[in-house]
C-alpha cells in the first residue's frame, strides 16, 4: 500500500473523511493493521497496563518505547506511526525532550511523538517541530496525571475545565501540533474543537465528531475479559476464542492426540 503521511491525514479532515488509528505494540498486530489498511498506528505508553501488566503508564521507560515501537514499525512499513514519549522523558526540559524524541525519532522510524498536557508543554512543541519533529497533542484524561486525577474521568463536563481544554487546545495548536488527541471529552465540546480548528483530533472517549478514532488492540479484539471502558466496543471475543483453543490443545496433549503421525518427522 502506499505510505501514508501528515499530508495524507490532513487530505482526509479536508474531505471530511475518518481517520483509523489503533494503539497496539508488536510486530503481529502491527502487521494485521497493515493488512486491513488501517491510517494509524500509536505506540502507546498504554503498554505498561496492557503488555506489562502495571497499574498505570508511569512506569513506562524510553527505552521500552523505542523498543516495541521497532517491532510496531517492521510489522507496518506503510502506516503513520506516532510514539508516545513516556512519563518524565520530555517535562524536566526543553532541551531533554529535543534530545529523548529526536531519539525516538532516529531509532523507531516514527513520523511523529505524541505528548501531554497543554500551555505547559507550549515551549516545548514549538521547539520540536521547528526542529523538524511532528508534535501530536494529547488533552482531557490524561493518563501519565492520573495521581492528579484521582483515577480515570471525563473532562470539560464542568464549565471551568472546559475553558482550560479549550485553551490548552488553542494554544498546541499556535504551538505546531498537527493532531490532538481528545480522550474522555463531552461530545459536544470535542465537536466544536474539530470544527472550529484545522488541527486533527483523535477521540477516545470523545463521541464520533472528531476527525478519527483510536482504540487499544487488545480492547477492540476483547482480549480483557475484566477490563471494557464505556468508550470501548469489543468487534471480537479474542479471550473466548484462545482459551477454547488452549483447552483443546492441552486436551489433545493429555490424552496423547497430538502431535498425531501427520505432524511428527520420520526418520
Amino acid at each position: 500500500m502506499e505510505s501514508v503521511t501528515i499530508r495524507k491525514l490532513k487530505k482526509k479532515k479536508e474531505r471530511g473523511e475518518k481517520i483509523t488509528m489503533i494503539s497496539t505494540y508488536d510486530y503481529i498486530t502491527a502487521k494485521l493493521c497493515q493488512e486491513v489498511g488501517i491510517d494509524s498506528v500509536l505506540v502507546g505508553d498504554s503498554l505498561g497496563m496492557v503488555f506489562q501488566g502495571l497499574d498505570t503508564t508511569i512506569h513506562v521507560t524510553l527505552d521500552e518505547m523505542i523498543y516495541h515501537a521497532k517491532a510496531v514499525r517492521r510489522g507496518a512499513p506503510d502506516l503513520f506511526l506516532i510514539v508516545d514519549m513516556p512519563f518524565m522523558s520530555y517535562q524536566v526540559s526543553v532541551e531533554e525532550a529535543l534530545k529523548n524524541c529526536g531519539r525516538v525519532m532516529k531509532e523507531t522510524g516514527a513520523q511523529a511523538v505524541k505528548l501531554e498536557g497543554g500551555e505547559e508543554i507550549a515551549e516545548t512543541v514549538m521547539r520540536l517541530v521547528s526542529s523538524g519533529i511532528p508534535v501530536v497533542g494529547h488533552l482531557g484524561f490524561t493518563p501519565q496525571s492520573i495521581h492528579k486525577f484521582g483515577g480515570p474521568k471525563v473532562v470539560g463536563k464542568e464549565e471551568e475545565e472546559a475553558e482550560k481544554l479549550k485553551k490548552d487546545f488553542r494554544i498546541l495548536q499556535e504551538a505546531g501540533a498537527f493532531m490532538i488527541v481528545l480522550e474522555s471529552v463531552p461530545w459536544r465540546l470535542a465537536k466544536d474543537l474539530t470544527e472550529s480548528s484545522e488541527v486533527i483530533t483523535i477521540g477516545i472517549g470523545a463521541g464520533k465528531y472528531c476527525d478519527g478514532q483510536v482504540l487499544v488492540f487488545h480492547d477492540l479484539v476483547g482480549l480483557y475479559e475484566d477490563r471494557k471502558p464505556k468508550f470501548v466496543r469489543r468487534y471480537a471475543e479474542g479471550a473466548k476464542i484462545f482459551k477454547e483453543a488452549l483447552m483443546k490443545f492441552k486436551i489433545d496433549v493429555e490424552r496423547g492426540d497430538f502431535p498425531s503421525e501427520e505432524e511428527s518427522y520420520g526418520t
